[in-house]
């Protein structure tokens, strides 16, 4: 099993600076690529401070500047705000100026205050999302496309530069439904999914979809591969675990405020509310803890299969913190769970 860092850019405090807030970002992307980890991921968000990157395709190639290995997962970028005869030339300067490293995971956004403040109504962002990705997948592959489509309808066009890799990147799918990750597998791609509040059954639902999904595929289906995302920390003792509990449940009351919802924003800061989860559920499906129960925790990962777990390290605690967390659970737990000890990059 392989371990991605989640660079989600959180900015509880305008007076702490997007500068600042982006440094500590990119200063976990090069101690997760000189501690082994597999991958970091960026998220796809505009005018709020919560999972806050409006521009991660240009991140990532700031990323493949400072890191020797490690791949850039976009987790995810939104498809439905952007114009795909455009959008399909970024993703292709991308692919280039991070060497091959970028795999671009795409969904359908998730916050309606967003969505709908860039003009896109949430009811029409399925059908959005479908039919930019096929026209994304077109320009990717082929040249001179046309479109007559319900969103999309231009005259015969070839994105340039051709893609380096053969219809571009890797593409994973963000959802979570297990149908839709059944019929996603299907159609050849990866998956990322997440339980979120932590149902066991869901996850294992989620899992023998994918399974399903990739078997029926046969020798086609058999790189492809399972992400989950998981809200993650490394405490020492029961008062640092406490501590950081409780920061993740101000977390999620801003959160689930952009997320299901009422969608308060004020001066682009999300108003924290309280939390459908309790400080005591938290601590049953957050993966906060020390290293020995993260061990614990993550085994039955491995035993259903699942490929990559993602780790969001981010949900307002300081900087440092962060970084060391990374660290320990590189140096303390990833040897448990990957085939390779740790080998750190040059300095």
């Amino acid at each position: 099993m392989k371990f991605c860092a989640q660079l989600s850019a959180d900015y509880p405090d305008k007076n702490y600076g997007g500068d600042r807030v982006y440094q500590d970002m990119l200063d976990q992307a090069v101690l997760a690529d000189k501690f082994g980890f597999d991958a970091v991921s960026i998220t796809e968000h505009h005018l709020m401070n919560c999972l806050m990157m409006s521009a991660p395709l240009v991140f990532a190639t700031k990323i493949a500047a400072h890191t020797k290995r490690i791949k850039i997962l976009t987790s995810i970028v939104v498809l439905p705000l952007h114009d795909m005869r455009t959008y399909a030339g970024e993703v292709v300067v991308t692919d280039i100026f991070t060497n091959g490293r970028l795999m671009l995971g795409v969904g359908r956004g998730a916050f309606k205050y967003e969505m709908e403040r860039l003009g896109v109504p949430m009811e029409e962002t399925q059908e959005r999302f479908n039919e930019s990705l096929e026209v994304l997948q077109a320009l990717l592959s082929r040249e001179e496309v046309s479109w007559d489509g319900k969103y999309y309808k231009f005259d015969p066009i070839t994105i340039m530069p051709r893609p380096v890799r053969n219809g571009g990147p890797q593409m994973m799918m963000a959802v979570m439904n297990p149908e839709g990750i059944y019929h996603c597998t299907k159609r050849g791609f990866h998956i990322q999914t997440t339980p979120l509040s932590g149902n066991n059954q869901l996850l294992i639902d989620q899992v023998e979809a994918f399974n399903k999904g990739k078997k029926e595929l046969g020798s086609v289906g058999q790189h492809l591969t399972l992400t989950l995302s998981r809200v993650a920390h490394i405490a020492s003792n029961c008062k640092e675990r406490q501590r950081k509990l409780e920061a993740a449940h101000h977390y999620y009351g801003r959160f689930d405020n952009v997320f299901t919802g009422p969608g308060i924003v004020e001066n682009g800061v999300v108003k924290p509310l309280p939390s459908k989860s309790s400080v005591e559920d938290l601590s049953e499906s957050l993966l906060i803890c020390t290293t020995s129960e993260m061990i614990d925790k993550l085994g039955p990962y491995i035993e259903l299969g699942i490929d990559r777990v993602t780790l969001n390290f981010n949900f307002g605690l300081e900087a440092a913190e962060t970084l060391d967390a990374i660290q320990q659970f590189a140096e303390e737990v990833m040897p448990h769970f990957t085939n390779t000890s740790i080998i750190k990059t040059a300095e």
